[in-house]
């Protein structure tokens, strides 16, 4: 029997980022997934940043501490989740669970005169959010495809989330002044819970058609912890991450305090148009370039050509510190992460075991991270206000940082490659 021809937009999918038919409906559904994820985070986002510029650098550093604890805490329950719910009910859960929390926070700025206490909650709620629906999404994926799928794929995936990231913020800047930015909450709970069915379905794509079943994974909660330590490569995607937020610590305080002097909903529509330009940039080179340099430049390259260009950025902001500099760092760190750095970052994790995906990469994902953004937050308040540094001198510590960043995709890189060689040679021998 003969195959039918591919359709027009099957063609064109595949000129563009090298999708297989066979493909073509898991991963449209992994992309429409992405996209309506990040646009609920995006919603959310403007509004969390707007609050941070009412508050001193040692506030916000401080609620970047109680981020990081709660994290861990997250972290740790939703490991017990992943060894006793059974994996078709857990990732729906997850979304179905913080859609149901901003409910509950639009309740309470209806009924709480002092909103300080909530607004500092609500800021370290979505801090937590902004890691871990984002981890799980992509746990879910590195399971779903394989190691060759996700260099082809992975690219395009995440496209669909620079795609939310025009959606979401779009409906902030439109919104926020019309309707107030307590109503975008509620919105935002309606996107997470439209996300299910999209789970649902892929869930039964593979079931149908890829090796993992719909079983619980078990083994100990707290195993991801364990296995982070005991392994170099993992511990190579901590320190990476690590890296990666000494930068982002960095712009975002200075951006936080260029902010001050507007009002909170101004600030809102700075923050979401700023989201939009940088999503509008990154949907085109991850739709159509980052699965190829990929596949093609290789992941050491893939991993390190960010850091690289902020690490020039920062020696310009040095040389000459701007406002506008650090505009562009922050542009070009935020585009080149979600484009590019992300979807190689993700690939990584196809070359562990499934209860390293689901146990190990959310304590890097999300323990590390907020670990880092705690540490960086304090680091740059002791340079600031402890030594009085400037911004060009503050930039030149940054530089060197992203060097070592740089320095250490270039390992995780090799050493992705290394174990795929391995494995086709392994699998070579057996056959």
């Amino acid at each position: 029997m003969n195959e039918s021809s591919p359709s027009f937009f099957q063609r064109t999918l595949q000129r563009a980022c090298d999708i297989e038919a066979s493909e073509v409906r898991a991963t449209l559904s992994s992309f429409l997934f992405v996209l309506i994820l990040m646009a609920a985070y995006y919603i959310l986002r403007p509004v969390r940043d707007a609050m941070a510029s009412d508050w001193s650098d040692a506030e916000v550093s401080w609620l970047w501490t109680f981020t990081f604890f709660f994290s861990a805490i997250a972290v740790s329950l939703y490991g017990a989740a992943v060894a006793r719910v059974k994996f078709v009910r857990l990732v729906p859960s997850v979304y179905g669970f913080f859609a149901l929390s901003f409910v509950l926070f639009y309740v309470g700025t209806q009924i709480l005169a002092d909103r300080t206490l909530l607004d500092k909650s609500f800021y370290v709620w979505v801090s937590v959010f902004s890691l871990f629906h984002i981890s799980v999404f992509w746990s879910f994926m590195a399971d779903f495809f394989s190691r060759p799928q996700a260099t082809r794929l992975f690219g395009f995936i995440g496209a669909g989330a620079s795609a939310g990231g025009i959606v979401g913020p779009a409906i902030a800047a439109v919104l926020a002044k019309d309707v107030g930015t307590d109503q975008l909450l509620l919105l935002a709970s309606v996107l997470l819970t439209i996300t299910i069915p999209t789970i649902v379905l892929l869930q039964r794509l593979k079931t149908a058609s890829y090796r993992n079943g719909g079983d619980a994974i078990g083994g100990n909660p707290f195993a991801g912890y364990s296995e982070f330590i005991k392994s170099p490569f993992l511990l190579g995607i901590g320190v990476f991450i690590l890296l990666y937020t000494s930068i982002g610590s960095f712009v975002y305080f200075e951006l936080k305090n260029l902010l001050a002097d507007y009002d909170r909903e101004t600030r809102s529509q700075i923050w979401a148009t700023m989201d939009l330009v940088v999503n509008s940039m990154t949907l085109v080179i991850g739709a159509f370039a980052t699965g190829r340099i990929a596949k093609h430049m290789g992941l050491p390259f893939t991993l390190a050509s960010v850091p690289v260009l902020i690490a020039a950025g920062l020696l310009t902001l040095a040389a000459a510190p701007t406002v506008g500099i650090v505009i562009a760092i922050q542009v070009i760190r935020r585009a080149g992460n979600y484009a590019i750095t992300r979807p190689a970052r993700e690939m990584l994790f196809t070359a562990v075991d499934r209860e390293a995906r689901f146990k190990a990469k959310p304590v890097i994902d999300i323990v590390i991270y907020r670990g880092g953004d705690m540490l960086n937050a304090w680091a740059f308040t002791a340079l600031t206000h402890g030594l009085g540094l400037g911004l060009a001198a503050v930039a030149g510590v940054g530089a060197a940082i992203a060097c070592l960043w740089a320095v250490t995709g270039i390992y995780l890189g090799r050493h992705f490659h290394a174990t795929q060689t391995q494995q086709e040679t392994d699998t070579g021998t057996n056959l």
